[in-house]
């Protein structure tokens, strides 16, 4: 059970998890953005229900 403290390495060397979160972050929101774009354009064209 000593084992249980010790860090465990997972992705880049030197890449702190807050780093990859916002990482993460960032790239979901620019997702988010190009969607919302991609449904504002596709309304402006079409009155279909969507869902």
């Amino acid at each position: 059970m000593a084992d249980k403290n010790s860090p465990k390495k997972h992705g880049k060397p030197g890449e702190t998890r807050e780093e990859r979160l916002k990482a993460a972050l960032k790239a979901n929101m620019a997702r988010r953005k190009a969607q919302a774009r991609a449904r504002a354009v596709s309304g402006d064209k079409a009155g279909k229900d969507e869902g």
